[in-house]
């Protein structure tokens, strides 16, 4: 089968992430290195991040807390500045090519909304965990990429950074994978023996894809 459609994560695939952990650790008070140097500690564990924010507060609430800092006017945000260079350029490219486009990653409501007015003519759908009511690696939030997407699950690309979160359950689904080596989980997993059983294509930027899916697509055709 070709590839048809090219679903893309957020963090660390299109955003990079290095100045939300930042302010993660200035609402904690810790210092942001230190906060960094225990976020990739919990990852290369194999553990879930968000023990990391139990190391500085015991019985920290993420959802709760994101509340919080909304309600005291600093909530979750990112823009223009904080996509990776590569992203446009990529979006642009694949789209030429004739390749239906959409993001998909666990994403709160706020942050869906910040994604489609970032992408407004950039992509054919944005949908977030908030959204379909489930977070990957669910199976259900892969169902419901393969239920918006006009294509089979054979048909479609999904792009992550993370092999447990988004490599792993994507091909689960049947889907063809790209996992980025960019972000705490793509530096510090990319050596996995998984990586390259299970991904189709290991890529340092976005703009390696229009290229492989061409040849990719040659091939099969």
């Amino acid at each position: 089968m070709v590839i048809k459609a090219v679903v893309f994560d957020v963090g660390e695939c299109l955003v990079d992430e290095t100045r939300e952990y930042g302010t993660w650790a200035d609402w904690l008070g810790v210092p942001r290195h230190t906060f960094v140097a225990q976020f990739g500690a919990v990852i290369a564990e194999g553990r879930d991040y968000r023990e990391t924010f139990q190391v500085f507060r015991p019985g920290f609430d993420l959802y709760e807390e994101r509340e919080r800092r909304a309600a005291a006017g600093k909530p979750e945000w990112f823009g223009e500045d904080d996509l990776y260079p590569d992203v446009r350029p990529a979006l642009t490219q694949l789209r030429a090519d004739g390749l239906w486009l959409a993001i998909a990653g666990n994403q709160t409501v706020r942050a869906g909304g910040i994604l489609r007015e970032l992408f407004t003519d950039d992509v054919d759908l944005i949908g977030t965990s908030d959204d379909w009511r489930a977070s990957k690696p669910d199976p259900l939030f892969f169902e419901r990429v393969a239920e918006v997407t006009p294509a089979k699950p054979s048909e479609i690309l999904y792009v992550g950074d993370r092999l447990d979160n988004d490599i792993r359950p994507a091909v689960t689904a049947g889907m063809h994978t790209a996992l980025i080596r960019r972000g705490p989980w793509g530096w510090i997993q990319q050596n996995d023996p998984a990586a390259a059983d299970l991904a189709t294509f290991r890529i340092d930027s976005l703009a390696e894809l229009p290229e492989l899916i061409a040849k990719f697509n040659a091939a099969a055709s």
